[in-house]
C-alpha cells in the first residue's frame, strides 16, 4: 500500500489539508512561513482550507507539513490516488462536516445558557435577588466552554509570538467576563437586591460611577461569534456542494464483457477495476462509466448532466461518449479510452477544484489587510481605553469603548470575500459545463471589448452536410440521393460521407454499388441500379466525360460557389441530372450567441482560414458586419491578427477548437476553448466551454463577470464595515453586545451573498 509521499511527485506542486485556521490572518501567516522556505511558493485558502504548494525537487513534503505544524496550525498531505480494493474516502468532506456539527452542539449549548442571562441583564423587572449571581454560573459554561475554540487558538497564536482575530475575541469575552468578576466579588455589585439598568450606549459617568457587570456581554458575544462560525461551516459545505455534486456524477460499478469457459460474459466490477481497452455494456438508463468508443449498438446519449445540453446525442459505432452520460436509448457497448484521473470527468473536477484554490489580485490586498490589522486593532483599543480614562471618564465607560473596539473589528468577513464567491462561481459554471481555469480570468473578463471568434467549429459544425439538392427537370431528388447517396457510400472523401449520410438520414435505403473508382479527388463512378452514375467536379464530368450540365443547375451552382459552398455535380447514363449543395453549416445557436455578446458590449470578430466569400456568408448569417471578418488566414498568422487587434488599444477574447487555435488563445487576453475541440487548445485557454454550443461564451463571461461583482461587493461591504464600525466604537457609541452581533453578522452576510450565485441562469 503506498504511502502520503510515496506518489507524491517532486519538483511539482501538492494541496495541503490545513487544519487550525480561523480566519484570513491565519491564512496569511502560514502563507508567508511556507513562502520563506527556499525553493517553495505557496498560497494558502482561508475558505477551502487548503495550501496550495509548489516546491523545487529539493524540498521533502514533510519539511512543508513540519513548518505548518511550527506555525501554530495542522496539515496534511494530499491522500494517495483511490485504488479498486481500496477507495480514498474525502477527507476533508468529512472534516468540514464534522466541524459544521462540533459548532452546532457549541452553539445549541452556549445559546441554551445565554437566553436568561441576556433576559435578566437587558430587563430590569426579571432582575430578582441575587440573580446576577445566577447569570454568573450560567455564563461561566459559556465563556469557559463556549469560547474554548478561541482561547486556545489565542493562547496557540500567543505562543508563536501572533495575534489574529481568535485574539481579539478571546480578550474581549475575557475581559468582559473578568471584570464581572471582579465587580462581584470585590464590589457591592454582588450584594444581595443589586439592580443594574441597560443601557444600548456605554455610561459615561464619571469616576466614581457604580461599577456594572457584563456578563451578558461575554455570554451573548460568544454565542453571536459561535453562531457566525457555524453558518460559516454550514455555508463552506454548501459552496463547495457543485464541486462534490460533479465527482459524484460518476458511475459506481461497471458490466464489464470478460472471456469466459462458455464465451463473452458480464461481470459487474467497481469502476475502479475498470482498465483502458476493457469493454462494457450501457443499458438504457444507466450512466456511461468511463470515457470510450462505441463498439456496438446505437443510442442517444444525454449529457446535459455535463455540458449543460439538454438535448440527447446519437451516437452508434465509433462515436466516442464521456464518462457520467446517461444512455438514454439503447443497449450499447463501448471500449474504453480513458479512466480514472485521465477521464473528462476528472479533468473538470480538477479545473474547478484548481480554480477554488487560487487567488485574485482582489483578494491579495485583503489578506495583507488582514495580516496587520490584529495588531493594529489591539493597539487601537489600548489607546481607546487610555483616551476614556484621560478625559475624565469612568472606568467602566472606559472598558467598555475598548471591549468594543476588540469585538467589532474582527477581519473574519475580508478573509471569506473571494474564497466564497470563487467556491459558488466556479461551481456553478461546472454544472454548466463552464470551466473557469483560475481567479485571475476573472480580472480579464472584466476589460475584454472585443471576441475573436475561429469560424470552423466554432461558429459553424465543424462538419460538412448537405445543404440543398437541385434535380434537373423530371427528375427527383429522392432517386438523386439514393443513386449519389449510393456511390458515395463507398468513398470515403468528407464531402462523400455528408452525401451517403444525408441519404441514410433521410429514409433512403441506399442500394449496392459495383466498379467504384475513385477518381484522385475529382471525383467517383460506380455501377448503381445498373445506371453507371458519375459524381464529382464539373469540369471534371466536362473534360473527362464531355458532358454539359443544363443551364437551371449551372445557375443553382453559381449561387452556391458565390456563398462559398461546394456544389458536387451528379449523372448517370450520360447526362448531368442534378447538383447537390454541400457546406459546413453554421450552427443552430451562433447567431444568438452573437447577439448576446452584443447585449454585453463585445464586438465579434470573425476569424478564418477560408475564403472571403465564404466567410462572409457565415458572418452574414450570424449577424457580424463585413467589416468585422477575417478571411484567408493561415493558422499560424492567427497569432498576428490577436496581437494586431491588441496593439490597435482592443482587449481581445479568443474562442477555437483546434490544435491551430491554440497558439491565439494563448496570446489573447482572454481564452475560451470550445469542449468539442482538441487537448492541446483547451489546455491553451482560460475557460473552456465543455457544450460546444457558442453561446456557453457570452454565459462564460456573464457568469465570470457576476462572480467578480460578487467578490468586489464581499470585499467593499467588509472594508467598510470596519471603517464605519471602529470609529463608533472607540467613541463609545457602540455597545458590545451590538458590536458581537453585528461581526458575526458580517461574516454570515459575505457567505450569503456569495450562495447568491447559484442562482446564475444562462440565456439558453
Amino acid at each position: 500500500m503506498s504511502t502520503p509521499v510515496e506518489h507524491l511527485e517532486q519538483g511539482r506542486s501538492l494541496d495541503l489539508e490545513i487544519g487550525g485556521m480561523t480566519c484570513a490572518s491565519c491564512a496569511a501567516r502560514i502563507e508567508k512561513k511556507l513562502n520563506k522556505m527556499p525553493g517553495v511558493t505557496a498560497s494558502v485558502n482561508y475558505a477551502t482550507e487548503k495550501a496550495h504548494v509548489a516546491f523545487t525537487d529539493d524540498v521533502a513534503p514533510e519539511d512543508l507539513v513540519a513548518t505548518v505544524e511550527a506555525t501554530g496550525y495542522t496539515a496534511a498531505l494530499p491522500a494517495p490516488p483511490a485504488t479498486a480494493d481500496q477507495p480514498s474516502p474525502d477527507a476533508g468532506q468529512q472534516a468540514k462536516d464534522a466541524d459544521a456539527a462540533a459548532w452546532r452542539q457549541r452553539l445549541l449549548v452556549s445559546a441554551a445558557l445565554t437566553m436568561p442571562v441576556l433576559a435578566m441583564a437587558m430587563v430590569p423587572a426579571l432582575q430578582f435577588d441575587n440573580w446576577q449571581w445566577i447569570s454568573l454560573t450560567l455564563a461561566s459554561p459559556v465563556v469557559v466552554w463556549g469560547a474554548l475554540p478561541f482561547h486556545r487558538a489565542a493562547w496557540t497564536n500567543l505562543r508563536h509570538g501572533a495575534a489574529t482575530m481568535d485574539t481579539l475575541i478571546s480578550v474581549g469575552v475575557s475581559a468582559a467576563y473578568l471584570w464581572s468578576l471582579w465587580a462581584l466579588l470585590f464590589t457591592h455589585a454582588g450584594m444581595t437586591g443589586m439592580r443594574m439598568p441597560f443601557d444600548l450606549l456605554p455610561s459615561r459617568s464619571g469616576a466614581g460611577a457604580e461599577p456594572h457587570i457584563y456578563l451578558e456581554v461575554a455570554a451573548a458575544v460568544t454565542t453571536f461569534i459561535v453562531a457566525g462560525r457555524y453558518f460559516e461551516a454550514r455555508a463552506k459545505r454548501t459552496s463547495g456542494a457543485a464541486l462534490r455534486a460533479l465527482l459524484d456524477m460518476g458511475a459506481k460499478d461497471v458490466a464489464v464483457l470478460r472471456d469466459g469457459p462458455a464465451g463473452t460474459v458480464e461481470t459487474r466490477v467497481p469502476i475502479g477495476q475498470l482498465q483502458v481497452g476493457d469493454s462494457f455494456v450501457v443499458r438504457p438508463g444507466e450512466k456511461v462509466a468511463t470515457d470510450g468508443t462505441v463498439v456496438t449498438g446505437t443510442s442517444a446519449v444525454d449529457a446535459s448532466m455535463l455540458t449543460g445540453e439538454s438535448v440527447p446525442v446519437e451516437v452508434g459505432p465509433g462515436d466516442a461518449v464521456v464518462g457520467a452520460t446517461v444512455n438514454a436509448g439503447g443497449r450499447i457497448v463501448v471500449r474504453a479510452t480513458r479512466v480514472g484521473s485521465d477521464t473528462q470527468l476528472a479533468q473538470m473536477a480538477r479545473l474547478v477544484e484548481e480554480a477554488q484554490s487560487g487567488k485574485a489580485e482582489v483578494q491579495r490586498l485583503a489578506d495583507r489587510v488582514s495580516a496587520v490589522f490584529v495588531p493594529i486593532v489591539i493597539a487601537l483599543s489600548l489607546v481607546t481605553l487610555a483616551a476614556w480614562l484621560l478625559t475624565g471618564h469612568s472606568a467602566t465607560a472606559a472598558f467598555t469603548a475598548a471591549v468594543a473596539v476588540l469585538i467589532i473589528a474582527c477581519p473574519c468577513a475580508l478573509g471569506l470575500a473571494t474564497p466564497t464567491a470563487l467556491l459558488v462561481g466556479t461551481g456553478r459554471g461546472a454544472q454548466l459545463g463552464i470551466l473557469i481555469k483560475g481567479p485571475q480570468v476573472l480580472e480579464s473578463t472584466r476589460r475584454v471589448d472585443t471576441v475573436v471568434l475561429d469560424k470552423t467549429g466554432t461558429v459553424t459544425t465543424g462538419h460538412m452536410c448537405v445543404a440543398s439538392v437541385h434535380a434537373a427537370t423530371g427528375e427527383s431528388a429522392a432517386q438523386v440521393l439514393a443513386l449519389a447517396g449510393a456511390l458515395e457510400d463507398a468513398s470515403e472523401h468528407p464531402i462523400g460521407r455528408a452525401i451517403a449520410k444525408h441519404a441514410s438520414q433521410t429514409g433512403i435505403e441506399l442500394p449496392h454499388v459495383e466498379d467504384f473508382a475513385n477518381h484522385g479527388g475529382n471525383g467517383v463512378t460506380g455501377v448503381v441500379d445498373g445506371h453507371a452514375v458519375m459524381a464529382g467536379r464539373r469540369s471534371w464530368l466536362a473534360t473527362q466525360w464531355s458532358l454539359t450540365a443544363p443551364a437551371e443547375l449551372k445557375r443553382q451552382a453559381d449561387a452556391a460557389e458565390s456563398e462559398g459552398r461546394t456544389p458536387v455535380w451528379v449523372a448517370w447514363d450520360g447526362e448531368v441530372r442534378a447538383v447537390i449543395v454541400v457546406a459546413d453549416t453554421v450552427k443552430d445557436t451562433s447567431a444568438q450567441a452573437i447577439a448576446d455578446m452584443r447585449d454585453l458590449e463585445l464586438r465579434p470578430v470573425l476569424l478564418t482560414g477560408d475564403n472571403a466569400r465564404a466567410a462572409q456568408a457565415v458572418a452574414a448569417q450570424v449577424g457580424i458586419g463585413h467589416e468585422d471578418v477575417i478571411a484567408e488566414v493561415l493558422p499560424a498568422d492567427k497569432v498576428d491578427v490577436v496581437k494586431r487587434l491588441q496593439d490597435s488599444g482592443a482587449v481581445v477574447a479568443m474562442v477555437g477548437d483546434g490544435v491551430n487555435d491554440a497558439a491565439a488563445l494563448a496570446q489573447a487576453d482572454l481564452g475560451l476553448a470550445m469542449g468539442t475541440g482538441t487537448d492541446v487548445a483547451i489546455e491553451a485557454s482560460d475557460l473552456t466551454l465543455v457544450s460546444g454550443d457558442l453561446r456557453a461564451a457570452p454565459d462564460a463571461i456573464r457568469l465570470a463577470r457576476a462572480t467578480l461583482g460578487t467578490i468586489k461587493g464581499n470585499l467593499f461591504w467588509a472594508f467598510a464595515y470596519n471603517v464605519a464600525a471602529l470609529p463608533l466604537a472607540a467613541f463609545g457609541l457602540l455597545n458590545p453586545l451590538i458590536a458581537g452581533a453585528a461581526m458575526a453578522f458580517s461574516s454570515v452576510f459575505v457567505v450569503s451573498n456569495s450562495l447568491r450565485l447559484r442562482g446564475f441562469t444562462p440565456t439558453r
